[in-house]
């Protein structure tokens, strides 16, 4: 059941609800908070940085700047469920939460570069900023659902009505994304082509932007690769092809029917449906990892081809071959980006449950 509706006696208050779902989504956050604000607490009495960039470690006191986020997030959702949060104006409230959701989301930046080097490497570049960002990350979420919830003001927190008889949660047909959404979703797709033909040609062996095969691959070994990493590159097998291909088939799924329901080629689960944060959890952090990755790498880029800055040659052999590798890379990352996060916002729409009567619901599945 969802919506307004309520329980209890005539003796005994109701509570709705939409309430149950901002208390539990809120003191959730709160939770999250107290953990998150004690993290950063501990790491900035311990002089430990939480922060890095490229490598290095940022200044202790930007700590700071968690216990602060964590401190301003407990009063925060507090106010959003607790009956003294009446008095707040709800759009402090509510802008006060979206700040929040922005700051930890950007806290949370580099999440996927991190799990995709512990994946390959078998180890990150730093735990400490590790845990920050997947700490902060899973702040994203909780704060999201709060946000979400208060803003509905005693709307359904599913579809977003406002129900005065009892419902029932359904979920709505499979249908494609719209012809534009799909159209850009191909285009992300295939932003990947040079990318893979040029991660391919090193590994079968070959020469690109002045690199030989051998030359990318001592270059992975220097950088610390890992065995397995290592063994597909020397079979002619990129495993950051793999990861791409992979990217593909997420998001053909988000703007795909076969993407709501399991289709005929998975056995075990076929015509039983997909769970929406499946493809929506990876989609949600990769949009939100490669598309400002790949977009301040375009900026670095197009600087450096116009000469504004100087471009570090790197491991290749000039500038020039350096810049190309950029395009070639970031570009695709900045495009895939971009059309992951209009494909997951189109799924995500398309697969809101919906709420209708009992007898309405019950006679929608009888007739499927």
């Amino acid at each position: 059941m969802c919506g307004i509706m309520t329980r209890g006696t005539a003796s005994t208050p109701r509570v709705s609800a939409a309430f149950r779902w901002s208390s539990r989504a809120g003191y959730a956050a709160l939770g999250w908070a107290l953990l998150y604000g004690g993290f950063g607490l501990v790491a900035t009495l311990t002089g430990t940085a939480v922060f890095h960039r490229a490598g290095e470690p940022l200044p202790v006191g930007l700590n700071w700047i968690i216990v602060v986020v964590a401190a301003s997030a407990s009063v925060s959702v507090l106010a959003a469920v607790r009956p003294w949060g009446r008095r707040v104006p709800r759009p402090v409230v509510s802008v006060t939460l979206i700040g929040l959701c922005v700051l930890t989301g950007a806290a949370a930046f580099g999440l996927l570069m991190d799990l995709v080097t512990l994946i390959f490497a078998q180890s990150v570049d730093n735990w400490t900023a590790t845990v920050n960002r997947a700490t902060a990350a899973i702040g994203v979420v909780l704060l999201i659902a709060t946000t979400r919830v208060y803003r509905s003001s005693g709307a359904c927190v599913r579809c977003g009505a406002v129900h005065t008889s009892p419902t029932v949660r359904t979920r709505p047909e499979p249908t494609p994304a719209p012809p534009r959404v799909r159209m850009l979703a191909y285009a992300g797709a295939a932003a990947f082509l040079p990318y893979a033909a040029m991660k391919t040609t090193w590994a079968l062996g070959g020469t690109f932007a002045g690199v030989s095969g051998a030359q990318a691959l001592a270059t992975m070994e220097r950088n610390g690769a890992s065995g397995v990493m290592l063994t597909l590159e020397r079979w002619g097998v990129d495993a950051t092809v793999l990861l791409a291909a992979l990217g593909v088939f997420l998001i053909f799924g988000l703007v795909r029917p076969w993407g709501q329901v399991f289709p005929r080629w998975t056995p075990a689960l076929r015509g039983r449906r997909v769970p929406r944060w499946l493809p929506l959890a990876p989609a949600l952090i990769g949009a939100a990892t490669l598309a400002p990755y790949g977009a301040v790498g375009l900026v670095y880029a197009a600087l450096g081809t116009s000469g504004a800055i100087t471009v570090s040659r790197g491991d290749f052999p000039t500038p020039e071959d350096a810049l190309l590798v950029t395009w070639i890379g970031l570009g695709a990352f900045a495009v895939y980006g971009i059309a992951l996060a209009v494909a997951a916002r189109s799924y995500l729409r398309r697969t809101r449950p919906i709420c209708a009567p009992p007898g309405a619901a019950a006679a929608g599945v009888s007739n499927r």
